[in-house]
């Protein structure tokens, strides 16, 4: 099926007042929205400032109700939520529920939970200031801006708010132009939830529009971003937030590997492939992007995930009463990456098991599910991100060999290995450069929201999830104050004779090699107090 220009991409240049919205499953216009300008982002964010100071005065009971509205809103809206997702997404409903839904729900009732305990001040240890108390206390940052990929449209808004919010800050989030259907949707979720505790509706913005619309967020004066994209818009991000020092996180996508074992049980590790591949499309930056199977059981877990595979049914995913396994891929740009990389392979020696191809389903935006086996490190498919519904497996012949391929990119997000032998899958987990490593399952890491979630390298830096992700939204403030009321300050100047002397007598009495020397420092010391 020859590709031709979507009519989103011409409005864009044309720089329209509307985003025009299709449903990737079957090309029919949703509808529009507007395309938010820079002038009216650093409206929006004044706004959100003058919201944000009355909210910072809130105490922690009155957030976690924020928090607990917007949790009620999920789970009273299910149904209509994952239609919304499917529609404007492409989507599976049980790719929208179990993907996006419950994630979400996860991360509100970990944050209503524990967030207030990351976010109380925090007694240290003074150190030698025995006389003083020290104190570590979390203040909000003021606005944080986030900007949104298009691949899960409710937890991409909800995800990166939720820890922001409870931390005393007011949020602006920019979604993709490929997802802007359903921000209006979304705004209500958070308009209803503040309305129903009194705070201005201003506290949390959803504002839709293209690449001038995140540059003039990032360069409006907001405190924070987070960005979660490709590698090459972050670090377009990155550049421009240098001009106003404005800290960063970055979340920038992965190639993340998996590592089946010869001792790894078969049929778990097949449909934990089979998931880390074919969710959403393989439009997640999770996705498990290359498969690494131990030469003595490649051909048995080819044989298996080729039989499993190649029943998948793709289509749309809201047009009938029969379920859908692989749903619309987004954004139509992408089936053209995934087609070319594909191509690629092919050319330079893999096969192709299963599908291989665009799919027709009409207008829509279908990629098929494919495998393809005899994969290696020559093609482009295994160096640069898929972001679509293709297996790829590659031989390795020792656990040395699968631990160099994996390392062998600029990425580092997630990564899975499977072995029965915990001694064995612990000892390749360490070796993997990631920013997670998930052992015998697929991808559980971010359910934990204890857990930090982020990567290194290329996959950016910064953390999302637990203690980590929460305080990442606070500026973070030392004090240091007297342990008894009426101390006296310590009294350097004028210089007195002697006082050099006695700060290296004292250095030595702390510091020194062993018992003789502290020893001579301390009769050292009392020499030059009391003289003799």
């Amino acid at each position: 099926m020859e590709s031709r220009p979507h009519p989103l991409y011409v409005a864009a240049q044309a720089n329209a007042a509307t985003i025009p919205c299709f449903d990737p499953a079957t090309g029919e216009p949703l509808g529009e929205v507007a395309n938010v300008g820079g002038d009216e982002v650093r409206a929006r964010i004044a706004r959100a400032r003058a919201a944000q100071e009355r909210w910072a005065e809130t105490t922690f009971d009155e957030r976690r109700e924020v928090l607990r509205a917007i949790l009620r809103h999920l789970l009273d809206h299910t149904d209509e939520l994952c239609r919304v997702i499917a529609q404007d997404a492409g989507k599976t409903l049980e790719n929208a529920i179990l993907g996006e839904i419950w994630p979400v729900c996860e991360k509100l009732r970990y944050t209503i939970a524990h967030g207030e305990a990351a976010l109380r001040p925090r007694r240290v240890s003074p150190g030698l200031l025995v006389h003083k108390t020290a104190t570590v206390e979390y203040h909000p940052k003021g606005v944080v801006g986030v900007i949104c990929p298009w691949n899960f449209p409710l937890q991409n808004v909800l995800g990166p708010t939720i820890p922001a919010l409870f931390a005393g800050n007011a949020v602006i989030v920019k979604v993709s132009e490929w997802t802007a259907w359903s921000a209006p949707r979304f705004q209500q979720i958070f308009d209803e939830a503040l309305d129903a505790a009194g705070m201005p509706r201003d506290l949390v913005q959803v504002i839709a529009g293209y690449a001038e619309t995140g540059k003039a967020l990032v360069g409006g004066g907001v405190d924070l971003i987070i960005f979660t994209g490709s590698m090459p818009n972050g670090k377009r991000v990155l550049e421009a937030s240098a001009a106003t020092l404005t800290p960063v996180i970055l979340e920038l996508g992965g190639k993340d590997p998996m590592i089946i074992c010869d001792d790894a049980d078969l049929e778990r590790a097949v449909h934990a492939a089979l998931a880390g591949t074919f969710i959403a499309s393989g439009q997640m930056c999770l996705a498990a992007e290359r498969i690494y199977v131990h030469r003595g059981i490649y051909d048995r877990f080819v044989e298996r995930v080729v039989e499993i595979a190649g029943r998948l049914r793709q289509a749309p995913p809201l047009t009938g009463p029969e379920p859908v396994d692989v749903g619309a891929m987004t954004m139509p740009g992408q089936v053209d990456i995934v087609e070319r990389l594909v191509q690629d392979a092919v050319a330079k020696g893999a096969r192709v098991r299963v599908g291989g191809r665009r799919s027709d389903q009409g207008e829509g935006s279908f990629f098929a599910p494919t495998v393809l086996t005899d994969v290696d490190h020559s093609m482009d498919i295994v160096r640069h991100e898929t972001f679509g519904p293709v297996m790829s497996i590659i031989r390795f012949d020792d656990d040395d060999d699968a631990v160099r391929m994996a390392n062998a990119t600029d990425y580092g997000l997630g990564s899975t290995v499977f072995s029965r032998d915990p001694t064995r899958a612990h000892r390749i987990a360490r070796k993997l450069r990631a920013g997670s490593t998930t052992i015998n399952d697929f991808s559980m890491a971010y359910m934990a929201n204890e857990l930090p979630f982020g990567g290194v390298g290329g996959s950016g830096f910064g953390r999302l999830n637990g203690v980590e992700g929460i305080r990442a939204c606070c500026d973070i403030k030392s004090v240091l104050d007297d342990r008894m009321p009426g101390g006296r300050p310590a009294r350097l100047y004028p210089v007195a004779a002697g006082d050099y002397e006695r700060a290296k007598a004292a250095i030595r009495t702390i510091y020194g090699r062993g018992v003789r020397e502290r020893v001579g420092g301390v009769v050292d010391l009392v020499r030059r107090f009391f003289g003799g």
